[in-house]
């Protein structure tokens, strides 16, 4: 028998929680381990419950997405964090990304792709939503920014 991936939802929405909670309980090798209802719980929940992925909302009352990445991988560097998140903006993707998080999924992905990105994300594989993977592909693309003195 294989070993169940264990997985903490962190979002502040009740029915976002309830509905991950199903597609979980349904999907075989996935284990739902606990819930938070702001970014100070997942925190919590994290140091406490271990799990080996956090579905982990951005926007979250108590502390922000952001500030519970920056802190669940300073207690754990080795936390694999999925961002499930409704926003696409440059001022939430690249924080997250650069704080930690292995993947970055909008909440209109199928549950089919939320299922795939948490066993890759389980695997230390990066998992992007495909507006986000352009949108880095198109911040790599730009060219480099002139930091000398001289081009301030």
């Amino acid at each position: 028998m294989t070993e169940n991936i264990r997985v903490l939802i962190a979002d502040d929405h009740p029915l976002i929680r309830e509905g991950l909670r199903g597609l979980l309980a349904a999907e075989p090798g996935l284990e739902l381990v606990g819930e938070a209802a702001d970014g100070s719980e997942a925190v919590e929940k994290t140091a406490l419950l271990r799990p080996d992925v956090i579905l982990l909302d951005l926007l979250m009352p108590v502390k922000s997405g952001i500030e519970a990445i920056i802190e669940i991988k300073e207690n754990d560097p080795e936390a694999r964090i999925l961002v499930l998140t409704s926003f696409a903006d440059d001022e939430q993707v690249f924080p997250a990304l650069r704080s930690g998080a292995l993947g970055y999924l909008l909440k209109d992905s199928s549950p089919q792709d939320l299922l795939r990105a948490i066993r890759s994300v389980y695997r230390g594989e990066s998992s992007l939503h495909p507006t986000i993977a352009r949108r880095l592909v198109q911040q790599f693309a730009q060219p480099a920014v002139d930091s000398s003195p001289e081009n301030p």
